[in-house]
């Protein structure tokens, strides 16, 4: 009977109720949806790539660096995941026995003429001094169910998922602070473009004042010059709040006060690895750490159920001191001083009015939940691969057709002033060429902008950056 005693207990303490977790089984698509066939070679992964080997421009990984080191998003998210690993000890912390010393000495003084008389006689000193020390063991729960064995299941989950969400804020800001960039060089293009368009139109306008006094042009064809000047002009004051608006977005990102941002290379120069292979779908899972996160949020709402149905079994908990009592400090550990006290307590719900099964219900619905936001952030993440690569190979099309475009009305513009100073054609051409070349190479520097943030897209998708 006696050696079934240990064994009986070794069998209590290896008992968990509830589920044990298994990783949903999810539809992952052969391929990911592209205009044109990836390559059949795709066991490596654009997002494989560290963010410093991706972004080439040197201002660029400076802004980076300072942002990782600095952003306020990031600094909470450091802070939840330090806090998410404080409630993992504090909760695991109770699968163990806690052991305080403690220690207390009462002075006290009878009184003879108190509400029950005591004689001198009987006792001559009425001045009465006791001292207590000992090691005391608060209230232990044995973990017979495995409560406490689920409960520190979650917190560990909850700290890893905590960790996944400031992953997942990496990616995200090395992305934000990648596309503010780019967004602020390619502004910084546009500026050049108008500034250059409005210098090429000042002088035309010279030209056409010049010509109209010798009475060779009208007093329209001054107007309309004038026009175009003007044109010119308004978008720049237009442009450079639109520059500053930018800088001081991006000085945000970096956890830093409002100011000028340094540039680097510009738009044109800007390099980005020319071949940017998705990898396997099914690494995206491994790779995400939003998926991760959403996962690890899982397996916390999948061992609160054990945590729950635990509550329904008795609960034994210890408590115990060891230690001295006596009149005397001195002789508080001798002999017939000592003392001890062992208190196990054994609990049992009888009736609740429906709390406990509640309960239950209330950390299955939770499951449930955040099953569907696992499930959620999977086919998210699918999709925002596939839209990157479509965005990517739709607008390099658009780029090249507007590069042809471009080349065309240069030309045009050429041959339009050409004719109208040779007094062959009227100026009303040559305006529209000039004013259709300044709105297409406008275009042109916006559909270069987003190519280039088409791959930084591509490469958030991907879950890369954050390692």
């Amino acid at each position: 009977m006696r050696r079934g005693i240990p064994l009986l207990a070794v069998l209590l303490a290896g008992c968990v109720v509830g589920p044990n977790y298994t990783r949903p089984k999810i539809a992952v698509p052969a391929a990911f949806r592209a205009p044109e066939p990836l390559p059949a070679d795709q066991a490596a992964s654009f997002a494989d790539l560290p963010w410093f080997d991706v972004f080439k421009d040197d201002e660029l990984r400076t802004l980076i660096r300072a942002a990782l080191a600095s952003n306020y998003d990031l600094r909470e998210a450091v802070a939840r995941v330090d806090a998410a690993r404080a409630v993992a000890g504090i909760t695991r912390s109770n699968q163990f026995p806690n052991f305080v010393a403690a220690g207390a000495i009462d002075f006290n003084r009878l009184s003879r003429d108190g509400v029950t008389h005591i004689s001198p006689a009987v006792l001559p000193s009425q001045n009465r001094n006791f001292g207590t020390v000992g090691l005391n063991v608060l209230s232990f729960e044995i973990d017979l169910w495995g409560k406490l064995r689920r409960a520190t299941e979650a917190a560990r989950a909850d700290l890893l998922s905590a960790e996944g969400n400031r992953r997942a804020i990496v990616t995200i800001l090395v992305s934000d602070v990648a596309t503010a960039y780019l967004s602020l060089r390619e502004l910084d293009e546009a500026l050049d473009i108008s500034l250059r368009t409005l210098k090429t139109r000042e002088d035309s306008l010279e030209l056409v004042k010049s010509r109209e006094a010798g009475g060779v042009a009208t007093l329209l064809d001054l107007r309309q010059s004038e026009q175009l000047v003007d044109s010119a002009a308004q978008s720049i004051p237009v442009l450079r709040q639109q520059i500053e608006l930018t800088e001081n977005q991006i000085r945000l990102l970096m956890g830093r006060d409002p100011g000028p941002i340094t540039r680097g290379r510009r738009l044109l120069d800007q390099q980005l690895p020319p071949q940017v292979p998705a990898g396997l779908t099914s690494e995206l899972l491994e790779r995400r750490p939003d998926i991760r996160a959403a996962e690890q949020a899982l397996i916390a709402a999948n061992a609160r159920i054990g945590v729950a149905k635990a509550a329904y079994f008795p609960q034994l908990s210890l408590t115990g001191f060891l230690g001295g009592q006596s009149t005397q400090l001195t002789s508080l550990f001798s002999g017939a001083h000592r003392t001890w006290s062992f208190i196990p307590q054994a609990t049992q719900p009888i009736f609740t009015a429906g709390r406990l099964g509640s309960n239950v219900r209330l950390t299955e619905a939770q499951r449930e939940f955040a099953l569907t936001e696992y499930e959620r952030t999977i086919q998210t993440a699918f999709k925002e691969v596939s839209d990157a690569l479509i965005r990517r190979q739709r607008v390099r099309e658009s780029r090249e057709k507007q590069e042809a475009l471009v080349t065309a009305l240069q030309d045009r513009t050429r041959l339009a002033y050409v004719r109208y100073l040779g007094g062959v054609d009227t100026q009303l051409n040559a305006l529209d060429a000039d004013r259709d070349l300044f709105q297409a190479e406008l275009m042109l520097s916006g559909i270069r902008l987003n190519e280039l943030l088409a791959v930084v897209d591509l490469y958030k998708a991907l879950g890369g950056g954050w390692n």
